[in-house]
């Protein structure tokens, strides 16, 4: 990579990461709303098997409407620091913060979309979008009903409000899950590995259709992958992970506009870099 690629497209940080990214409209620090300090993972072991170490001392701030990717191998811990994030499990060790306060349990503040898509087969698209919001029971039947509509609108499903999940392909099952995540405006967007099942032609639509959405949205999304292609369109900044026991060895705030061109000079040479640091072929 050349010294000013690397200025235009990416900045590197070893090891632990505090970011300081400026806000350009307040022209200030932008507020961390994550962090988490020398954070560890075990499993207990099971059937005399010996305990697992799946996440060894990683330290790291998330701020305020930053897209952040958790990049590495399968099975290196990166999910499960997204689900500790969630509130789905408890660290063994360490501090992991949200807003300031220790995280105790899941929270309407965090929608998590899930590789699987997990609808519910008996209502609509536009049921299934509505379903949180009818939860929330502070909206009206025509809030819920606009809101629905718009998401609806946003993520390509125009034409499928009174469709069944039965009737829809893989990513548009994926459009409906995202849509009912972000109608809801969690403060956090947590997904995890959401275009794992999905073939290329559908995932290029959705990275689009969420880069777009992300800067829009007054929203932090955490996304898990271990696409390189994936992060490096998608994310603000992203940590890559070491293979299990999972640290995290290098810190990538990409600086390019988004929607990122897949194919533009700056991106391809990011794409090498990472790949050089992963050790992954383009073909990977």
């Amino acid at each position: 990579m050349t010294a000013g690629t690397m200025e235009q497209g990416m900045q590197r940080t070893s090891g632990d990461v505090s970011s300081e990214r400026p806000d350009a409209e307040l022209g200030a620090a932008v507020p961390k709303v994550i962090e988490a300090r020398h954070v560890r993972k075990i499993f207990a072991g099971t059937h005399g098997e010996p305990a697992v170490v799946a996440i060894d001392d990683i330290s790291f701030d998330i701020r305020r409407r930053e897209f952040t990717v958790f990049l590495g191998p399968s099975g290196c811990g990166k999910s499960t620091t997204l689900h500790m994030i969630g509130g789905f499990e408890q660290q063994t060790e360490g501090s992991l913060l949200l807003n300031g306060q220790a995280i105790r349990g899941p929270g309407p503040d965090r929608g998590i979309v899930f590789q699987d898509f997990v609808l519910f087969p008996w209502r609509t698209v536009l049921g299934n979008i509505a379903f949180g919001l009818e939860m929330m029971r502070c909206f009206t039947r025509a809030e819920i009903s606009e809101r629905a509509r718009h998401y609806v609108e946003h993520l390509g499903l125009a034409g499928f409000a009174n469709a069944y999940p039965s009737t829809l392909s893989g990513g548009m099952k994926q459009r409906v899950a995202i849509a009912r995540t972000l109608a809801v405006q969690p403060e956090f967007v947590l997904m995890d590995e959401p275009f794992a099942a999905l073939d290329a032609q559908a995932r290029d639509r959705l990275i689009v259709d969420v880069s777009l959405i992300a800067n829009e949205q007054n929203t932090t999304f955490l996304f898990v992958t271990h696409d390189i292609r994936e992060a490096i369109r998608l994310a603000d900044r992203i940590l890559v992970f070491s293979p299990r026991p999972a640290r995290i060895v290098e810190s990538i705030a990409v600086t390019l506009p988004r929607p990122r061109d897949a194919y533009s000079a700056e991106l391809l040479d990011v794409d090498r870099y990472m790949r050089s640091l992963i050790g992954t072929s383009p073909e990977d």
